[in-house]
């Protein structure tokens, strides 16, 4: 990378070199913030098998029921008219409440970020980003892998900014450092003054939760009223597969559904470990774990923002340890792409890789695993760049590399044109004689600054001008773009006022105590 001479924007393409204000060079006019899947959704089963699924879905709520550890959870589905057995905590759900939850939850969700052009809608053929998250590790080529930190977690979330391609902010890298009762002081801060993107919120019991949702109200300016009308910030909820719903879950769930706020229900089925060992039978316990949880929240409020979620792969049979990138975790994102449309609500699956280093199995694994969500038609795609070990790291150079695969499928959900200026009879084949080049024609002088995407980290320069560069391997080119990018440190416009009442509140709870993670 040519540090000196070129900057990139935040979409990862290249600005005009310094110097050079008298030829400025125009960008290309792509919209990486809200994009459509441009590719037709691929089918691993027919419509009755798929029918046939979703129908044993029904009859394993209302027959095997799921286990609900939450007691107001038991008492919300109960006054809903599930049968509650309450010495074993187990709960029978008819096939009539999940078919009415289903038809009040929304099939379009507006998502409110700190900047209205960062806004975006989650429906089915809308297409949203997150980076790898959760991981309890960070790793670069500098510093080593690590556990995470403060450190690692502002840098992991300057970098994710930087990229236009990153619509949401994930769940990160864990900040171990920050003791519990205050960690999610500093992740609302952190989140909130050094991007402007749509939030992530732990739903790690209810006074963390209205800590944050208080939080998130004060900074964006907004009436209760105004916080509760539209999603502000967002959950993920894990089922505990086999059909368990934990206390934390089940209470994020009723805690983000009474506050109009975004749960994305993703049980994580291994086929062979926590859920049958064929595509269908995992994909369909996996639906029936999801189901229960939309139920749940259209129970508490009907029409809560509710996204289905599925994240299914296999094992390896030999070790037992999660496996990603594979064909069987390809065809499961297929099938869950299916049930959604079947219900007809936005969901979310997942990339990832289970490789070690951000090496070529690394890329492999998480370039598959994605085009099974984009051809599955999957509205949100965690984990679509930069995770490590099948979630136990995350690395700032995959990060990179694999938000250049992003940056190009975003370029895909552009589009193309064919009109007369396009074909080019006039202004390109026209104008060159036979053997000769295109090089100077209209066409190609008109366009030549933005016709093709430029790359953040790859490199097309021949073996001899490489080799002359240094011979800079991928890896370490990531490394020089990451470390650019948080040398600029680019922000977000604040408004003083409000940081400060943050601060302040920070400052005020903690004080207190804090607020511990629990129910």
């Amino acid at each position: 990378m040519e540090k000196e001479t070129q900057r990139r924007t935040r979409g990862g393409r290249r600005r005009q070199r310094e110097g050079d204000a008298s030829h400025p060079k125009p960008q290309r006019a792509v919209n990486y913030r809200q994009l459509k899947n441009p590719f037709p959704t691929m089918d691993v089963f027919s419509a009755d098998e798929i029918a046939n699924m979703h129908d044993t879905a029904l009859r394993t709520l209302e027959e095997l029921g799921i286990k609900v550890l939450l007691p107001e959870a038991r008492r919300v589905f109960a006054a809903g008219g599930a049968r509650v057995d309450e010495s074993t905590e187990m709960v029978y759900i008819g096939r009539d409440m999940v078919e009415a939850a289903i038809e009040t939850a929304p099939k379009s969700i507006k998502c409110r970020a700190g900047a209205r052009d960062r806004d975006f809608t989650l429906e089915l053929g809308s297409l949203v980003f997150q980076a790898g998250a959760g991981a309890p590790n960070a790793t670069d080529r500098e510093r080593g892998r690590r556990p995470g930190s403060a450190r690692d977690y502002v840098e992991y979330l300057k970098l994710t900014h930087h990229f236009d391609v990153f619509q949401m902010i994930s769940p990160q890298v864990e900040p171990q450092d920050i003791q519990t009762h205050l960690r999610h002081y500093f992740t609302t801060e952190a989140q909130f003054t050094h991007s402007d993107k749509f939030p992530f919120v732990f739903a790690r019991g209810t006074p963390q939760v209205m800590d944050c949702f208080e939080m998130t109200r004060d900074f964006r300016g907004l009436s209760d009223a105004e916080f509760q009308a539209s999603p502000h910030c967002y959950t993920i909820i894990n089922t505990n597969s086999p059909r368990t719903l934990d206390i934390p879950m089940a209470q994020g769930l009723i805690d983000f559904a009474r506050h109009g706020q975004m749960s994305i229900v993703t049980p994580f089925t291994l086929m062979g470990a926590m859920a049958p060992i064929t595509v269908a039978g995992a994909i369909t316990l996996s639906h029936a774990e999801a189901l229960s949880a939309i139920t749940l929240t259209q129970l508490v409020n009907p029409g809560a923002p509710i996204c289905y979620g599925t994240f299914t792969s296999n094992v390896d049979m030999k070790s037992g340890a999660p496996a990603f990138g594979t064909p069987s975790h390809f065809q499961a994102s297929l099938a869950a792409g299916q049930l959604a449309r079947h219900i007809g609500l936005p969901w979310r699956s997942a990339a990832g890789s289970a490789a070690n280093t951000n090496d070529v199995q690394a890329a492999n694994e998480n370039q598959f695993g994605l085009w099974g969500c984009l051809m599955s038609g999957a509205t949100v795609i965690i984990h679509a760049a930069g995770w490590l070990e099948g979630g136990l790291s995350v690395s700032y150079e995959k990060l990179v590399t694999d938000a250049e695969v992003l940056n190009m499928v975003a370029e895909l959900c552009s589009g193309n044109r064919a009109g007369p200026d396009e074909i080019g009879f006039g202004n390109a084949i026209s104008e060159v004689d036979p053997s000769g080049h295109f090089f100077a024609t209209s066409q190609t002088m008109e366009r030549y600054n933005t016709a093709f995407y430029e790359p953040v980290v790859h490199d097309y320069a021949n073996f001899g001008t490489w080799t002359e560069r240094g011979a800079k391997d991928a890896n370490t080119r990531a490394t020089e773009v990451w470390k650019a990018i948080l040398a600029e440190d680019a922000r977000p416009a604040i408004d003083g006022d409000r940081l400060a009442q943050l601060k302040a509140h920070i400052a005020k709870r903690t004080a207190e105590g804090g607020a511990p993670p629990e129910s």
